[in-house]
Parts: structure tokens; sequence; C-alpha cells
């Protein structure tokens, strides 16, 4: 299993936005997506989000590693 690319937030929320998560808003350095569910996920504005949190917010998502990569490309 090869390893998670390093992205940064804005890259992160490309992607998850084709499942339809929206930009709320911004607090801070966070950006606020909402989901047409009323899930809600934070995701930090960095340049590059370390593995063991991309992989979090994979998870909040309900994706799969793999399903995630699949957006990414």
């Amino acid at each position: 299993m090869a390893r998670l690319p390093l992205i940064s937030g804005d890259e992160f929320v490309k992607a998850v936005a084709k499942i339809g998560f929206a930009w709320d808003r911004t607090e801070g350095s966070h950006m606020i997506l909402v989901r047409t569910t009323g899930q809600r996920l934070s995701v930090p504005r960095h340049r590059e989000l370390g593995r063991g949190l991309l992989r979090a917010l994979i998870r909040d998502t309900g994706l799969t590693r793999d399903e995630f990569l699949e957006l990414l490309s």
C-alpha cells in the first residue's frame, strides 16, 4: 500500500467537493465545510496536511483511502 500524498488543505477541499462538501465559512486558519446531510468538517488551511491528519479527515468524510485517491486524480 503506497503512502498518502502530501496535499494542501485547499487540495483536500477540492477533492471532497466532488462528493457534496461545500465551503461554509472560515474560522481562523480552518475552513468549515458542510454537506447536504448536515455533516460538518473542519479542514486546516495549511500548505501540507500531515499524513495522520489526512487519514483522520478521510475517515471523517466516510470515504475509504482508495476512494479518496480516486477523487484526487
